[in-house]
């Protein structure tokens, strides 16, 4: 494969260990593994990592911004001006074969030439799709966003959507576009090395142990899964454990269990950091994702896969893209559904064992960095190849 100078366009807190800025990474080892040098352009947040071929490029620092949450934000959106601009200018002073867009960085190619390097648009979202979700007011302007998606996908040469959701999307959008379905996989980190609860001591003896991993927005369904436990049957034995969230998010989820007398069941632990994730992944009976938006896969689900537990998941495309009904216990999402879901998993282990090995077996099958890092290079094969060929 010729080794091509590629810029890498990262419009988050590069590094930072959560979802988008790990899966980066994971992209930067692959490349920069095959011999291709990278330059990383990304915010003024975060912590530089060592991999041999990448340098990693800032945009001017905002002292105003100190940390970025996910999603949307005003400091996002300045932070994404700074690095169109820097852009224009990496782009000026070097001599690009590719240029790896990621998420709304994409759009930045509708107001730059392309000259002879090839575009590649790594959607991991839908950018409309989010906006409107999180203000419901801009559906006035829905089509006009949507046209800007669609000729941001048919400016590219080539498209990586983390999930066959998405790649639906770039079919309606571009027929005949080039794509490849680059899913997420479990991450591999290195223990913190910190103390990591022993969830067991917490817990009433014999607790059979729910347990879910991730930010408590809205979208992710926690309203859902404890109303679920207010319409358990017979299943006293269930702990749920609750990792991740806020301090005023854990407090609203706190109240809400309390008002529906589900308190006893319920153990806000808060964030914990995710490179201990499989550690206590690992101490679970059942792993729950009740989320109840979103087409793009989480990317937790496939940690949740890879530790062997039962998991618990309601059936929209989010998740059934991915899982299936033998390798996951699959529920409408609304509360009775997901309680009779609950019930069934807490009184029969064997089914807990056995969804849980055949999900360890989807993941080390379909879903280990391999698979993503054989995909990835497989895209770059035929750019180089084209490049030659031009």
């Amino acid at each position: 494969m010729p080794s091509m100078k590629i810029l890498l366009l990262a419009p988050q807190p590069f590094y930072q260990e959560r979802g988008t800025p790990i899966a980066t990474r994971m992209l930067a080892r692959a490349l920069c593994g095959a011999g291709h040098s990278v330059d990383m352009l990304t915010y003024h947040l975060g912590e530089d990592v060592e991999i041999e071929g990448l340098n990693i490029y800032r945009t001017w620092s905002l002292p105003f911004v100190k940390n970025m949450p996910i999603g949307f934000s005003f400091g996002k959106l300045l932070c994404d001006v700074l690095l169109f601009f820097k852009t224009i200018r990496m782009l000026w002073k070097e001599s690009y074969d590719v240029l790896h867009a990621g998420e709304e960085s994409i759009f930045f190619t509708l107001l730059i030439p392309h000259g002879k390097r090839a575009v590649v648009y790594d959607m991991d979202s839908s950018m409309p799709d989010q906006l409107l979700e999180k203000w419901s007011f801009l559906h006035v302007i829905a089509p006009v966003m949507y046209g800007f998606e669609r000729l941001a996908i048919r400016r590219s040469d080539v498209v990586l959507p983390v999930c066959d959701a998405l790649a639906d999307r770039v079919h309606e959008s571009a027929p005949d576009m080039p794509l490849c379905v680059l899913e997420d996989v479990a991450m591999d980190l290195q223990a913190s090395g910190k103390p990591v609860d022993d969830i067991r001591k917490l817990l009433p003896d014999n607790a059979i142990v729910a347990m879910y991993i991730g930010n408590l927005e809205h979208y992710q369904g926690i309203d859902l899964l404890i109303s679920s436990l207010a319409e358990l049957n017979d299943c006293d034995a269930l702990q749920v454990v609750f990792i991740g969230g806020s301090n005023d998010d854990i407090e609203r989820y706190r109240s809400m269990a309390d008002t529906l007398g589900v308190s006893a069941q319920c153990s806000f632990l808060g964030p914990r950091p995710v490179a201990d994730l499989m550690l206590y992944l690992e101490q679970a009976d059942i792993l729950i994702s009740p989320r109840i938006k979103g087409v793009n896969t989480p990317m937790k689900v496939y940690s949740y896969m890879g530790a062997g537990r039962a998991i618990i998941a309601t059936d929209i495309a989010s998740h059934t893209q991915v899982l299936d009904k033998a390798s996951a216990m699959l529920v409408s999402g609304n509360p009775v559904s997901f309680a009779a879901g609950l019930t069934t998993l807490c009184k029969d282990a064997g089914l807990r064992s056995s969804l849980g090995h055949a999900s360890r077996e989807l993941a080390e099958s379909r879903h280990t960095y391999s698979v993503f890092e054989n995909k990835l290079l497989g895209v770059y094969q035929q750019l180089g190849a084209s490049s030659h060929e031009a």
